[in-house]
């Protein structure tokens, strides 16, 4: 099972959630630093278009492990809510697409 893991210690505003995405999932270049630019790279991680360092196979979930979660829920609650909501978001746009849910969130 694929894992993407992020340090919650480190995320304290919204800017410093996009970079430590960006270290976490490998993220191009180019990568947005919006939710909505973590939005669409994270829809493909069963593509090859290489949004992320991930490719994962039909079947298989990337789990999401938020280490030091307590630290990232009392600095950023709403950002650890607005992370699950997409999560589950696009989980359900891949069963839209008759594809198996590709996330799943830890909070450690």
């Amino acid at each position: 099972m694929a894992t993407a893991t992020l340090n919650g210690a480190l995320i304290a505003d919204e800017a410093s959630f996009h970079a430590e995405a960006r270290r976490a999932f490998g993220f191009p270049a180019d990568y947005g630093n919006s939710m909505d630019a973590w939005l669409d790279c994270m829809s493909y991680l069963r593509d090859d278009e290489n949004m992320t360092q991930f490719r994962l196979k039909p079947n298989e979930v990337l789990e999401i492990v938020i280490s030091n979660a307590a630290a990232l829920r009392a600095a950023v609650p709403d950002l650890l809510e607005e992370l699950a909501y997409c999560i589950g978001g696009l989980n359900e746009r891949y069963e839209d697409y008759g594809e198996k849910p590709a996330l799943k969130l830890i909070l450690a």
